[in-house]
């Protein structure tokens, strides 16, 4: 089942470092804008004072009571026509002395009522505008206004330059930020990549254990999931042993009851008692003979880390069922799962096979046919078919019980299917038996991952 999106470490990892680059380029972003602005706005207005003082030292009233400067101001914009930079001087009952740039329009000269000097953004000729002023006596003690402005859009435009530029290069520092944090987190994630792989390798049955050196925090862990490992499989080795070894001591019991069972029942007056116990001592029989072959096919188990190679698993099988059953014929079609791998027990899914097929050699007419499906996702499935007479529904429902077994005259137990079951169990492969178009059809199926050699 696959995790959601956010438990991926990875992921939260890289959404921690988005966020953290965004709320720093933002900061970032925001800071330096308010800063420029003001160091900008600063500058202009230093300016402007320093050229309002200028207009007012080079201004004198000629002999003839006109209005004007000595020489022109240092900043040429103010002579260009429209350029956002203007001053104006005026006085009462003389004609106003207007910049060259100033061609139409004028300026508010209320500004200038103080010989302070004072600032405030009024409208001028080419739209709002700073407007710096302050009046100064004349030589006849007539009062001149000095006004001086530059368009608020000027310093508008360098603080959007300003921004864009900054934005641009920070768009450029954001996405070097995320890519070396892309960077960081694949690296310092790559362990727990190597660890993932690791598991998967044992988990396909190509590892006994963990394999791989980690870092210090992971080594702990994989160290004590190698131990696990270890103390679970000899758990179960001792288990099965033990198992193994209650059905042999009861085996010797058993068949003494299961002899004075049947001599009571030979007996007239302990004949009804006599049946009784032999069929609970048969039935015990079957279970301790079930252990007992569990036991078998598990003794041999290897742990080589090999998975189960298709075709290649069923061919000894198929010759030892032809020596088994001589008057049934065994064919095997695995068209395009040649090389296939599946990370299953070769030992159990042999034996799996070796059931099934001896199985449906029992109940043959005369052909067995073993058919091999899979594609490249590692999707597989075997289908083992006789061409018997089938069986009843009724029947298929409790084949894979213990001991059941449906003509007596055929040789066997009656737990062959039931060790089936608990070996597809065992490799969580699913096991189901139906009537095909011949006889009875047997069919595992594997959907986990299988690789392709």
């Amino acid at each position: 089942m696959r995790a959601p999106a956010l438990s991926s470490l990875r992921l939260r990892f890289l959404l921690a470092v988005t966020l953290w680059v965004l709320l720093g380029i933002a900061a970032i972003w925001v800071s330096a804008t308010q800063i420029f602005s003001a160091h900008v706005e600063q500058s202009y207005h230093e300016e402007l004072e320093v050229h309002v003082r200028e207009l007012a030292r080079l201004t004198e009233i000629a002999p003839d009571g006109a209005i004007r400067l000595t020489r022109p101001l240092s900043d040429p914009r103010y002579e260009v026509p429209l350029s956002g930079f203007y001053w104006q001087v005026t006085a009462p009952g003389l004609a106003p002395l207007r910049s060259r740039s100033m061609t139409r329009g004028s300026l508010d000269e209320s500004i200038a009522h103080s010989p302070e000097i004072l600032h405030r953004v009024d409208d001028g000729p080419t739209g709002a505008a700073i407007t710096y002023g302050f009046t100064r006596p004349g030589p006849e003690g007539e009062e001149l206004h000095f006004v001086i402005a530059t368009d608020q859009s000027e310093l508008d435009r360098l603080i959007d330059a300003f921004t864009a530029d900054l934005a641009l290069w920070l768009a450029g520092l954001a996405a070097l930020l995320l890519a070396t944090g892309l960077a960081v987190v694949s690296f310092g994630l790559r362990p727990l990549d190597r660890l993932a792989a690791a598991f998967g390798r044992l988990r396909r049955g190509e590892a006994t254990e963990l394999e791989g050196q980690y870092p210090a925090e992971i080594s702990p862990l994989a160290a004590d999931l190698n131990a696990y490992i270890r103390q679970n499989e000899e758990m179960v080795a001792r288990a099965r042993v033990q198992a193994g070894n209650l059905a042999h001591s009861l085996r010797t019991p058993l068949a003494v009851i299961t002899d004075e069972a049947e001599r009571l029942s030979e007996q007239e007056n302990c004949a009804a008692s006599g049946a009784v116990l032999l069929d609970q001592a048969r039935a015990m029989e079957q279970q301790v003979e079930y252990q007992l072959a569990r036991a078998r096919s598990s003794a041999g188990r290897k742990r080589s880390g090999q998975g189960v190679v298709i075709p290649e698993v069923a061919v000894p099988i198929l010759r030892a069922m032809e020596r088994l059953h001589p008057e049934r014929r065994f064919t095997m079609r695995a068209t395009g799962c040649e090389g296939l791998v599946l990370p299953l027990d070769p030992v159990d899914f042999a034996e799996l096979l070796s059931i099934l097929l001896d199985n449906a050699g029992k109940w043959a007419l005369s052909a067995v046919t073993l058919t091999f499906e899979c594609d490249r996702k590692g999707h597989f499935t075997a289908e083992i078919e006789d061409d018997g007479s089938g069986m009843a529904e009724a029947d298929i429902a409790r084949a894979f019980e213990v001991g059941t077994r449906f003509d007596s005259t055929m040789a066997g137990s009656g737990l062959g299917l039931a060790i089936a079951r608990d070996l597809a169990e065992a490799m969580g492969v699913d096991l189901a038996i139906r009537n095909g178009e011949r006889g009875l059809r047997a069919m595992i199926r594997y959907a986990g991952d299988g690789v392709i050699e």
